[in-house]
Parts: C-alpha cells; structure tokens; sequence
C-alpha cells in the first residue's frame, strides 16, 4: 500500500507540473524536448529549461534532506546494455518528435491522437524489449 501512496503522490506532482508549465509558459513538459533546447543552439527561452532541469535534479536531493535516505534502485543491466538501451530512447524520441513525458502524460491528456499512437507505440516496443531481453537474451 506504501508504494501505492508514494507512486500516486508522485503522479499527482508530474500532473501539476505540466499543468503549472502549460499554465505559466504555454509549453508541453516533455522532457526529450526541454533538453535538446538546452544545446546549441540555444533556445531563446532557455532559462526555464534550465530551471525546470534544476528542479528535475534538485528533487531526489531535497526528498533526501526531509526522509535520511534515497530509496534503493538496483539496476541488474551491464554498461554497455544501458548505453545501447540510452540510444535506442534517444534514437525514438527523435523518430517519435516527443518522449513519453511529452506524449504520454501531456498529448494524452490533451487527447492528441498522434500522442495516444506514440504511447500505444512506446508501450508495445516497451513490452517486446522486455520480452527479448528476458526470455531470449537472458538479461
């Protein structure tokens, strides 16, 4: 029930970011997109991409100030697992035009069709990678 509540408050703080950046800026949070504007060239708006980024990294850190710990992560995949998964994300967010921030939480919620697609997409690659990795690969 713990991890019900914790994952549940979590989701309730994504939602009212992208409402508060939807509200404020007029901008989607997708995160592919907020970053990629943070290399050159630079966006003209980059301050609230900075901002917003400083606030992705600056959480874990206060979230440890107020609870003592950081909660466990066990990552079981090798290095060179983890790269080629990184470009694989980075290769389908590119192909995509948005990442699952910025399709699955916003488009979805904007009920973008092109955003339920992306999603649905995201979800079925998601669900093959697994299933190879698992049962054929062996990871």
């Amino acid at each position: 029930m713990h991890n019900f509540i914790a994952a549940s408050i979590g989701g309730i703080l994504i939602g009212a970011a992208a409402l508060l950046l939807m509200a404020s800026h007029g901008k989607i949070m997708g995160i592919s997109g907020i970053v990629s504007r943070l290399l050159p060239p630079l966006a003209n708006d980059w301050q609230w991409r900075a901002a917003f980024i400083a606030g992705i990294v600056a959480a874990p850190l206060a979230w440890r100030t107020v609870s003592g710990s950081m909660p466990a992560i066990e990552i079981s995949a090798s290095i060179p697992m983890l790269a080629l998964a990184g470009a694989i994300v980075g290769l389908g967010t590119a192909l995509g035009n948005g990442c699952t921030s910025g399709h699955g939480v916003c488009g979805v919620a904007r009920l973008s069709k092109r955003s339920v697609v992306a999603t649905g997409l995201f979800m079925a690659s998601a669900i093959v990678t697994v299933a190879v990795s698992k049962h054929l690969l062996g990871n």
